[in-house]
C-alpha cells in the first residue's frame, strides 16, 4: 500500500496539479464504466524457453465497475473500482498442447485526471486484489489462487467527452494502458511452476522472473454529476449545490 500511495503522489507532482483551491468551481461526480481489450500474462522465464509459445493471437481483457470523481476545474482524483478478469493461452510445443491461464482482480484505482476541450488524461496506481486464478490444460482445471498474491500496476490513458459538456452527465471513450509493476506470483509458488506449474521454469538467470499483467484497451464510462460547491448571491457563504 506504501508504493500504491508514493506513485500516486508522483503521479500529481509530475503534473503540476495545484493542491490548494484559489477561487475555481470544486464539484463531484459518479458513473459506471467499462473496458475492453487485449491482455495478457507475461514472464520472462516463459518467454526465454524453448518449450512454451506465446504465439496464439491477441487475448483479450474485461472489466467492468464503478467511479468517483472529486473535481477541481479543470482537474481531479478519480476512484475506480474496478472487476477485471483476463486470459493467456500458451502451447507447450513438444505435445502441441494448450494451455490458458484464466484471473480475474478486484482492483482499486486511483487516478489523477486533467480535462481540457473535450478531451481528458489521466495517470496513477492500480492496487489489485486476486479473485481468480486458473490453469486449464488437457482437459483438467488447476487452481491457482492460493498462489497468487495482491499487486500494484500502474496506469495511463486518454480519451475524448463523446456525450454531454456539462457536470450533469457525460459520456466519454479512450484508451487506457495498464502494466503490473509487482510479480503478481507468490516466491513459494515459483517452485511449483506458476503461472503454467511447470517445476523447471524457473532455472538459471530466470529464477527469479517475475509475472506481470498487462491490459490495453478501450474504456467507456457514462457520468452524472452529484454536486458542486459554490455563492448562492453576492456576500453568501459556498454551499453545496446539487446538479
Amino acid at each position: 500500500m506504501k508504493k500504491l500511495l508514493v506513485l500516486f503522489v508522483f503521479s500529481i507532482s509530475v503534473l503540476g496539479l495545484d493542491a490548494q483551491i484559489k477561487g475555481g468551481v470544486t464539484w463531484f461526480d459518479a458513473g459506471v464504466k467499462v473496458q475492453y481489450g487485449g491482455a495478457a500474462l507475461y514472464n520472462t522465464a516463459i518467454v526465454n524457453s524453448t518449450e512454451y509459445n506465446y504465439d496464439l493471437g491477441l487475448t483479450t481483457g474485461l472489466g467492468v465497475g464503478a467511479r468517483l470523481g472529486f473535481n477541481y476545474d479543470n482537474n481531479g482524483v478519480i476512484l475506480e473500482f474496478m472487476l477485471n478478469q483476463g486470459a493467456q493461452p500458451l502451447e507447450k510445443q513438444s505435445d502441441n498442447t494448450t494451455l490458458d491461464v484464466n484471473w480475474s482482480t478486484y482492483d482499486l484505482n486511483i487516478l489523477y485526471r486533467n480535462s481540457a476541450n473535450k478531451a481528458y488524461f489521466e495517470i496513477g496506481p492500480k492496487y489489485s486484489i486476486v479473485n481468480k486464478a486458473e490453469l486449464s490444460a488437457n482437459n483438467e482445471i488447476i487452481d491457482m489462487k492460493a498462489d497468487f498474491q495482491n499487486y500494484i500496476s500502474g496506469v495511463v490513458g486518454f480519451g475524448a467527452y463523446l456525450l454531454g459538456n456539462d457536470g450533469a452527465f457525460q459520456g466519454l471513450l479512450g484508451l487506457r494502458a495498464e502494466y503490473g509493476f509487482t510479480d503478481a506470483v507468490t516466491a513459494d509458488a515459483k517452485s511449483l511452476g506458476t503461472p503454467i506449474r511447470d517445476a523447471a521454469l524457473y532455472s538459471g538467470d530466470d529464477a527469479n522472473a517475475a509475472t506481470n499483467l498487462i491490459f490495453a484497451g478501450l474504456v467507456f464510462e457514462l457520468n452524472w454529476g452529484i454536486g458542486y460547491y459554490a455563492k448562492a448571491g453576492c456576500g453568501s457563504r459556498s454551499k453545496f449545490i446539487r446538479f
